[in-house]
């Protein structure tokens, strides 16, 4: 009997009669330890599939520690890439007794041959993989059309007035199409009126029907191209705060989607968390949004949505719920002499479920405020009211430390950067990331360009600054096998941390404004500071990081008294719970951190 789950990839991607013909062929076969089952440069018999033991891909041509490429282990197939090239890259070699089933060469060639999705996934990079592993996860729906789902697919049909057009004639038009907006163009410029600006002008302006509507029109508008993604779209109207993009192609609108078109087009009450979000006008309410933040991530992850994307969209959700709390809590008229930051995984994006609060305060020079204080107390009471727990280094608002005028904040630079030690090389890293969710964006800015001024060209600093990359051992042994699969890996340490870390490190080298660090490598890319292939592997790999470690935490959420059902620490794999593709995934994934850090070893001149 064959011991092989036919369901599972790659061998789910097979038609019936051909997973038949598969296992009328396979056979089993037994192997001693250091046995080579396939030699460099040399044609391959079979493909293997592990049952028991394990079997290292080692690379002769180097030394023996480093030529250790990997190791395979029970589920995993190897051989696929010798069959298809005509010989084998590199040696095959059994780690101990082990056992294997053999799919002769002949057969897989012409499954591959007759089923292009078979060949294809033993070809694919690990975005294409990691792709792959997103639309057929259990329980999963591929991307359902959610992903996939472009602008024009919601699009209506934009109403146009003339530039001379009238309030009157205007009303006529969105009654006639049922609409709530209308564009108008002036001098080769496109504008949008709506409903309330037309009642505004009645009302409060004193316009008549017969009046030019021109005058009512906004033309500072958000706009997107026909092919953007829609999910691309909704992210956009969260983070600028409108209820409608208007679709351009080129310099003419063709199109208008409006915040309600998108969410009627998912179709489910989970998205409605940002319409929640932008029409909450008290804490209560808000605090009722941002509850249900924990159920639109695990309608995302169900529907296989990528992370960036679902990053992306938490992002925009929770920074306009610390946008609001900080409104209400701090008068209007302190609101405009400072700007709100968040930092941290916030400040880059990163954020899925709800972490710690980090957060800090600059204010113009010339700001009074005496009651400063204890507003900024007040700020983190309402962030912990709604979902946001204390910062355990204490880094928040209500901590004078984190509060400053830019004055004050230009002078903490300069005598961090002066120091030089770890806690202050810290201080520097938290800073780097700081994203502006509330008030004057100007002042972080200015206070970037201060950092990059004093940092950027210092390469003694910026050695001591990249030195934490390497501080955590990635969790694979000398043979590239997963270590302590049956105990757990911490994914935060091992895999997430030194790409977010030495990605930020070479930002600050090279002045990337960019805050997140999907964003920071293109920015790196476009510089010609990194290849655009290896980018790719660091950012997919960070996504698969993020959506293990994802996943782990949700377990927590859905276990009894808060706990995963592993009993494992948030940040902590227990690898031997993960699929076949998932371990071979992580451990590539792992191989490409370990790549970077070598790197990040020779740019900055550290001990590797």
């Amino acid at each position: 009997m064959i011991d092989v789950d036919f369901e599972q990839l790659p061998f789910s991607l097979l038609e019936d009669d051909h997973r038949e013909r598969l296992k009328a062929a396979m056979e089993m076969a037994f192997f001693e330890a250091g046995q080579v089952l396939l030699e460099a440069r040399r044609p391959a018999d079979y493909v293997y599939v592990v049952h028991k033991g394990a079997v290292l891909e080692l690379d002769p041509t180097l030394p023996a520690d480093a030529g250790r490429l990997g190791v395979y282990t029970a589920g995993d197939v190897f051989g696929a890439l010798s069959v298809l090239n005509g010989r084998s890259r590199y040696r095959f070699v059994t780690e101990e007794e082990t056992l294997c089933y053999l799919i002769p060469a002949a057969l897989f060639k012409t499954l591959c041959d007759e089923q292009p999705a078979f060949a294809d996934y033993f070809r694919q990079r690990l975005a294409s993989k990691n792709r792959l592993l997103a639309e057929r996860r259990e329980g999963g729906v591929t991307m359902a059309g959610f992903m996939l789902a472009k602008v024009h697919q919601c699009m209506r049909q934009p109403l146009v007035l003339p530039s001379g057009g009238t309030v009157q004639q205007a009303v006529a038009a969105l009654n006639e199409r049922q609409a709530d907006s209308l564009l108008v163009e002036r001098d080769g410029h496109v504008g949008v009126i709506t409903k309330t600006d037309l009642l505004r002008g009645l009302v409060d302006e004193g316009l008549t029907p017969a009046s030019p509507a021109l005058s009512l029109a906004t033309f500072r508008l958000v706009k997107v191209p026909p092919d953007e993604y829609l999910f691309a779209a909704l992210v956009s109207m969260t983070r600028h705060e409108v209820e409608r993009v208007v679709v351009m192609e080129g310099r003419k609108p063709v199109g208008v989607v409006e915040l309600t078109d998108v969410l009627s087009f998912f179709s489910s009450r989970s998205y409605v968390v940002g319409l929640e979000v932008e029409r909450a006008d008290n804490l209560q309410a808000l605090s009722l949004a941002s509850a249900r933040l924990p159920e639109l991530v695990r309608a995302l992850m169900a529907q296989g949505v990528k992370m960036r994307f679902a990053m992306d969209l938490l992002a925009a959700l929770n920074g306009r719920i610390i946008s609001k709390a900080f409104q209400f809590v701090v008068p209007e008229a302190h609101q405009e002499h400072g700007c709100l930051l968040v930092l941290g995984s916030e400040g880059r994006g990163e954020q899925i479920l709800k972490t710690d609060q980090d957060n800090a305060l600059i204010l113009d020079d010339a700001a009074h405020w005496p009651e400063r204080d204890e507003h900024m107390r007040r700020f983190t009471e309402t962030l912990l009211t709604l979902g946001y727990p204390r910062c355990p280094g204490n880094i928040m608002v209500s901590n004078p430390e984190w509060v400053g005028s830019l004055s004050d904040w230009r002078e903490k630079v300069s005598r961090w950067a002066g120091q030089g030690d770890d806690a202050a090389m810290m201080n520097l890293a938290i800073l780097i990331d700081a994203h502006p969710v509330a008030g004057r964006a100007e002042l972080v800015e200015s206070l970037r360009e201060t950092l990059f001024q004093r940092c950027s060209g210092d390469q003694i600093l910026l050695s001591r600054f990249a030195r934490p990359s390497l501080k955590f051992a990635t969790p694979l042994n000398w043979f590239g096998a997963l270590k302590k699969p049956d105990q757990g890996i911490d994914i935060k340490k091992g895999g997430l941390f030194p790409v977010v870390h030495g990605v930020r490190a070479m930002s600050l080298e090279h002045r990337v404004r960019d805050t997140g660090t999907l964003a920071r490598l293109n920015r790196l890319v476009d510089a010609g500071q990194m290849d655009a292939g290896f980018a790719e592997e660091l950012g997919e790999a960070m996504a698969l990081f993020a959506e293990l470690r994802l996943r782990q935490q949700l377990a927590r959420l859905e276990g009894e008294g808060g706990q995963d059902p592993a009993g494992l620490p948030g940040n902590q794999l227990l690898v031997d719970r993960l699929s076949a593709l998932e371990r071979d995934l992580l451990r590539e994934s792992l191989q490409v951190v370990n790549e970077f850090k070598k790197r990040l070893s020779r740019r900055f001149h550290l001990e590797y």
